[in-house]
């Protein structure tokens, strides 16, 4: 049976079964296979349950921790507007999914305005601290040593997450919550401890950094072994950081007592961030990426992240063929995009990096008459090889671990949120005495040209590290709009398969008509150039990747991708859908 014909159906059998749902607070949690759905929805059988998106009237809040969503949620039962809510969100992240939630690492925001129509873009992503050099992670040999940029203090990028949640709020919020308001539920909840259970409980055992440093076991350890189901999370340090943070804004954070710990951390495990690169933090506004597809506009992320961009680029190039036709789930769509990946990721990898340090033909890259000449290179019924296949020029043209949280208010405003640690738990250090996690960002800057980070990606001398530079990201906040008025609010973690997780919910539900959950629960395809496999999650029947194989794929069936934790907006109202690949996800409404 065709993937887009058992979504309908399965959409259909949860439809029918959900009876007695409660008309206040629409309620889809993520579960596991073979486990059912929780809130106020009557029993599912789980593959339906998937399928279902959550309906709401007066807001909506997707994330990829029911606590922290449920937190927004209350934000915006008490009036507050989607700036308000993802404050309060991302604040309570840091709390209940220390894993990717974060105060010490750094990512991207767009804001959608509903009075004024406007949309901004909010880059928060760490900087390179100002003793940073171009060969700092480099062996005497000269060649690239992972180690540095991954697990020691060279790792740590400058925080920005503080400072891009508090701007945020200045800037967009509604003025009737305070940045202490809207700390208050992450620091109770730091406070007072949550239960270790869903996604907290399988990412522990797995994280064996966490095991490196006196400091971050005793937050994280019962004994010689990571906390478990049945222990309890208290986190009383991170608890005192957010009521530094609540008294004195962002200054409790890059300033003072807090500040000194952090860096003290830094140093201690052999990096070169001070007290004044914290100080002279600062988020950055940008204007975001723009374009069409198939009479969608398309509003995402520029750089530095490359998420925005090539997103674009790819359905440019996917523009130029019937998908709908080829029908979703089939070996025709995914290999044609699996070839547009194959070459927007070489692209990536020779022209992006930060906006402010090199030029980036955002124009050309992003241009439909660029898109021309890649969809040409494209045989519908041949994979290419990634070593024929170089980045384009697109001049002549000019005119992992990671989390995503949506949210949309009564009045239409929206929030689109992604930012990380970088792996899952960042460096592992949390710094003594804060209770703060520290990312490993700077793995995210190119070695040398040429290298690759710990996702794989090919980096150029457009991402080299600089003093102050912001590494390249794959992060993809992105709205999607009909006619002018919002439709789509979305993004994910991933890594390097964000672009990919983000073009897969776009083209469901754009070329296939799925609802979001439908979207945000089909099979996602991913190939990135190098190395040159098509990875596929589990899903796909053996015939449709015997044919993949057949045109010349080196298909490799692996785990599963992404959280895209998002919200539609239509004339029935807000639908929600949280992605089931994690346990815990929680989409909410009122």
């Amino acid at each position: 049976m065709p993937v887009q014909t058992r979504f309908r159906k399965l959409a259909r059998l949860a439809l029918a079964l959900a009876l007695g749902a409660s008309p206040g607070l629409a309620i889809a949690q993520g579960a596991p296979p073979g486990m059912p759905g929780g809130g106020t929805l009557a029993p599912i059988p789980s593959d339906a349950a998937r399928l279902l998106p959550v309906l709401a009237r007066n807001g909506m809040v997707s994330s990829q921790e029911k606590r922290a969503t449920e937190a927004g949620v209350e934000v915006l039962r008490a009036g507050g507007n989607a700036v308000d809510a993802a404050v309060a969100v991302g604040f309570a992240l840091a709390v209940t999914l220390p894993k990717a939630g974060n105060l010490g690492g750094g990512g991207f925001m767009l804001v959608h305005l509903a009075r004024t129509g406007e949309t901004v873009a909010i880059d928060y992503r760490e900087t390179a601290p100002a003793a940073a050099t171009r060969d700092m992670f480099l062996d005497a040999k000269g060649e690239p040593d992972p180690a540095k940029s991954r697990d020691t203090g060279l790792s740590v990028g400058v925080p920005g997450t503080v400072a891009g949640l508090a701007l945020a709020l200045e800037r967009h919020g509604s003025g009737r919550f305070t940045l202490a308001d809207l700390i208050r539920p992450a620091e109770r909840l730091a406070r007072d401890g949550i239960p270790v259970e869903d996604d907290l409980a399988d990412s522990l055992p797995g994280a064996g950094r966490l095991g490196r440093y006196p400091s971050t076991r005793a937050v994280f350890y019962r004994g010689d072994a990571p906390l478990g189901p049945g222990d309890r999370l208290v986190q009383a340090d991170l608890a005192a950081t957010l009521r530094r943070i609540a008294e004195a804004g962002p200054a409790g954070f890059y300033q003072g007592e807090t500040a000194s710990r952090l860096v003290a951390a830094v140093r201690g495990a052999g990096g070169v961030m001070t007290e004044a690169d914290l100080a002279g933090y600062r988020p950055l506004l940008r204007t975001p990426v723009r374009g069409t597809y198939r009479g969608v506009e398309i509003v995402s992320m520029p750089p530095p992240s490359s998420g925005g961009v090539h997103l674009i680029e790819i359905l440019n190039t996917l523009e130029r063929f019937d998908l709908a036709a080829a029908g979703a789930g089939s070996a025709e769509a995914i290999h044609l995009m699996a070839e547009a990946m194959r070459q927007a990721y070489a692209d990536r990898a020779a022209w992006l990096g930060d906006p402010d340090r090199t030029k980036v033909p955002v124009a050309g890259l992003t241009a439909k008459r660029y898109a021309a000449t890649l969809a040409a290179a494209i045989d519908p019924g041949r994979a290419r090889a990634s070593d024929g296949v170089r980045a384009g020029d697109p001049l002549p043209y000019e005119s992992d671990q990671t989390t995503h949280f949506s949210v949309v208010d009564h009045d239409g405003n929206a929030v689109a949120n992604t930012y990380t640690l970088n792996f899952s738990y960042g460096l592992g250090l949390v710094a003594d005495g804060t209770g703060v996690l520290l990312n490993n960002e700077m793995d995210d800057f190119a070695a040398k040209a040429g290298a690759t980070n710990a996702y794989g990606l090919v980096g150029g001398d457009a991402n080299s590290v600089a003093p102050g530079a912001r590494p390249l990201s794959s992060m993809t906040p992105t709205f999607l709009f009909r006619d002018g008025r919002l439709a789509l609010v979305t993004g994910s973690p991933g890594g390097s398969r964000i672009i990919s997780t983000v073009l897969n919910v776009v083209l469901g539900t754009v070329d296939w008509k799925l609802n979001i959950a439908e979207a945000v629960a089909a099979p996602r395809p991913h190939h990135q150039w190098r190395p040159d496999a098509l990875l596929v999650e589990s899903g796909l029947s053996p015939d449709t990747l015997a044919k993949l194989r057949a045109m010349g794929h080196r298909v490799v069936v692996g785990s599963t991708s992404g959280s895209a934790n998002s919200v539609a907006v239509g004339p029935e109202g807000l639908t929600g859908a949280s992605d089931t690949r994690q346990r815990g996800t929680l989409a909410a409404g009122h």
